[in-house]
């Protein structure tokens, strides 16, 4: 047991030092985040900006704005609801009292229509039966932080407010921020922050303030933070989607809300490559990574690969850029940060994850219809990944774990999950070189069939229960037998051609055996799927790697359980995250608390997860078209289609869909019978 901590005795007369916080993550589980990158706005439900945690606007990785708060009459305004109305936009009701009100009724509304790209309307409507004037004013405030700082609560004090034009100006180093308000205010304070007017409103009327945040002059960044995103140009419009316009029309309509809520937090989030305009991708996630993450943005094109290729494209082009090409031992490599994996394992390597999503994405993305003429230049990026997975996995090992790819060191450990993208990549890179008429297919065959026989003989722990797959295999050869959501990646096997899913890792027998794990109570919560089991040590319902929920994992597990042909606990699963999609208003978070679902409960927010997330929006995306079971294989002219036969949803409807970059729509029965509804000319429906 932990003691407390007892506060130390003071000494008379003795000098103490200032105490100081270590950073920590700010909450942002209650807020409410509009996100239209390279621009945030952030605050509570009220809609004050207090200067306080993550409050503000942002641009670029500066915080532009940290306080605006509002007071009518000297009073702020009673807060009744905060809601966002799209990804980049939220709405916020107040009322106000005044002495002449009688009874309950407010007479006055206000209404705060705030946009991630820094404008703010506040409308002040009158319902009383006689005119009114209402003093009005807004306490502005900045410390133009770092987005970084302010994530983690590394602030400093605000800085002093000078007049400009209409509004005030604020001036540090490298940046400068400029609040300009109509109409004109009456008073202008800049010591204290204020912009004060006397409105009349007339019975019935309204009266609207426009405040607009800008930053001026902004100078390039510190190398330490030159992600993409924070290099993108500050010009206010949005990128356009580089996806189809999908639509779902399903018996259970929550379906239809959450693939809508989905994509708009996707848009959010899509970012600009610098000096490619018309490459994009998808940032991590608001507000913790809104800059590029590899493995996650390979995450999400693969799994928006139903509504076209571009955002692939952009990607995967994006990404051969960042590519290790100098000789030595990380030749192919695709950099990625360190990961926290949890507090039985050491950090993963995201780099290491997108260098063996890249050929995958590339393969999958070609069966989806990407020209020859986008993937004939990225094949080389490609070879490079695939060189370094041989490297790494046939000169860093040693002995019995010989074979393995290391994450990250190249001493280990060998996660399981990584074997999983390797082994993927390596079956799916090697139909993709046999089909582009390069060399070097057969090899990786043969590493993936060895990989396989392995694997089954080193990683498979048996037990009473039937056994499990270990988490992962220690330098010296020792397993770490605890079992979580990274075993639904041994179900990701990867499309082929004719609408085949690629061989697995695990035989049949295995197969069923860990889904019947994935199903069981240790691991599916009511909500989704836990990362870690309830059984397990060290499982903490709020650990993001030890047993929250994630939605990226929830939703592999679904698609790989119905390529299995394990529908019940697929439908489960499917069915939680709808559930939990509902309670978060469709914005689903990265991951929440993993407790287990009650009778009239809710599930519980995590408060350091990223919302809107990337990978959990295009995880609601690809769970959704998974019930589908749309198998394309546009270079062979051909789309099988393999929906869940149990339909957990009931009968669904996909339009706007794209394949082989035409239309495509799809229509499932309550029977489970597929009817392709529309497609491209000359494409022939497969078995």
């Amino acid at each position: 047991m932990v003691p407390l901590t007892q506060p130390a005795r003071r000494v008379p007369g003795e000098l103490r030092p200032v105490s100081t916080r270590a950073p920590e993550p700010q909450p942002v589980h209650s807020a409410l985040i509009c996100v239209a990158l390279p621009a945030l706005a952030i605050s509570g439900e009220d809609g004050q900006l207090t200067g306080r945690g993550l409050n503000g606007f942002y641009r670029a990785g500066r915080r532009l704005l940290s306080r605006c708060e509002l007071r009518v009459a000297g009073c702020e305004p009673l807060a009744v609801q905060g809601r966002m109305i799209a990804s980049d936009r939220a709405r916020f009701i107040g009322t106000v009292r005044t002495a002449a009100d009688r009874g309950p009724d407010p007479e006055i509304r206000v209404e705060r229509l705030r946009s991630a790209d820094g404008l703010e309307r506040i409308t002040f409507h009158n319902s009383a039966l006689r005119p009114l004037r209402i003093p009005v004013e807004t306490r502005l405030g900045t410390d133009l932080a770092e987005l970084s700082g302010a994530a983690v609560g590394l602030t400093g004090p605000e800085l002093p407010a000078s007049v400009h034009d209409c509004g005030l100006h604020w001036s540090t180093t490298g940046a400068q921020a400029v609040v300009t308000a109509s109409p004109a205010p009456n008073d202008v304070m800049a010591s204290a922050g204020l912009l004060c007017w006397e409105l009349d409103l007339e019975p019935g009327g309204r009266r609207t303030i426009e405040l607009r945040v800008r930053l001026e002059r902004p100078t390039a960044p510190h190398p330490r933070h030159s992600t993409p995103s924070a290099l993108t140009g500050l010009r206010g419009e949005r990128p356009p989607r580089p996806w189809s316009v999908a639509q779902l029309r399903c018996d259970d309509t929550r379906a239809d809300a959450l693939l809508e809520a989905g994509l708009d937090d996707l848009h959010g989030l899509l970012t600009r490559v610098p000096g490619a305009p018309l490459d994009m991708y998808i940032a991590g996630g608001a507000p913790w990574r809104c800059g590029l993450s590899p493995a996650e943005a390979l995450w999400s094109a693969r799994m928006l690969l139903p509504l076209g290729t571009r955002l692939a494209a952009g990607t995967l082009r994006c990404l051969a850029r960042t590519q290790v090409t100098a000789a030595g031992a990380d030749f192919g490599r695709i950099p990625g940060a360190l990961r926290d994996a949890g507090p039985y394992a050491p950090p993963s390597c995201t780099g290491v994850e997108a260098t063996l999503l890249f050929p995958t994405v590339l393969a999958e993305a070609r069966r989806w219809g990407l020209p020859d003429h986008e993937t004939e230049p990225l094949l080389p990026a490609a070879e490079r990944c695939l060189a370094w997975l041989r490297t790494a996995a046939g000169e860093r090992g040693r002995a019995r774990i010989g074979g393995y790819v290391p994450d990250p060191a190249p001493s280990g450990p060998y996660r399981c999950a990584t074997q999983a993208h390797a082994h993927r990549a390596a079956l799916l890179g090697a139909d993709l070189l046999d089909a582009t008429g390069r060399p070097g297919g057969t090899a990786l065959r043969e590493w993936a069939a060895g990989l396989r026989a392995r694997f089954r003989e080193d990683f498979w722990v048996e037990d009473r229960g039937g056994g499990r797959p270990a988490a992962l295999r220690t330098a010296d050869g020792r397993l770490m037998p605890r079992f979580g959501s990274f075993a639904a990646h041994l179900l990701d096997t990867g499309l082929l051609g004719g609408g085949e899913h690629a061989v697995g890792l695990l035989d049949k027998a295995r197969t069923q055996q860990l889904a019947r794990l994935l199903g069981g109570p240790a691991m599916d919560s009511g909500w989704g799927l836990r990362g870690l089991g309830t059984g397990e040590s060290g499982y903490n319902p709020f650990g993001h790697r030890s047993g929250a929920v994630r939605t990226h994992e929830t939703a592999i597990a679904v698609s790989g359980l119905l390529a299995a042909g394990h529908e019940k606990e697929a439908g489960s699963l499917v069915r939680g995250m709808l559930d939990a999609a509902q309670s978060f208003s469709y914005r689903l978070p990265e991951m929440y608390a993993g407790d287990q679902r009650t009778g009239g409960g809710a599930p519980v927010p995590h408060p350091a997860a990223c919302r809107p997330a990337a990978v959990a929006a295009a995880g609601a995306v690809h769970a959704l078209a998974a019930l589908a079971g749309i198998r394309p294989d546009v270079p062979a002219g051909s789309v099988a289609l393999r929906p869940a036969g149990s339909t957990p949803l009931g009968a669904l409807q996909f339009t706007g869909l794209s394949v082989a970059e035409k239309p495509f729509a799809v229509r499932i029965s309550r029977l489970g019978l597929g009817m392709v509804e529309e497609a491209a000319n000359g494409l022939q429906l497969g078995a």
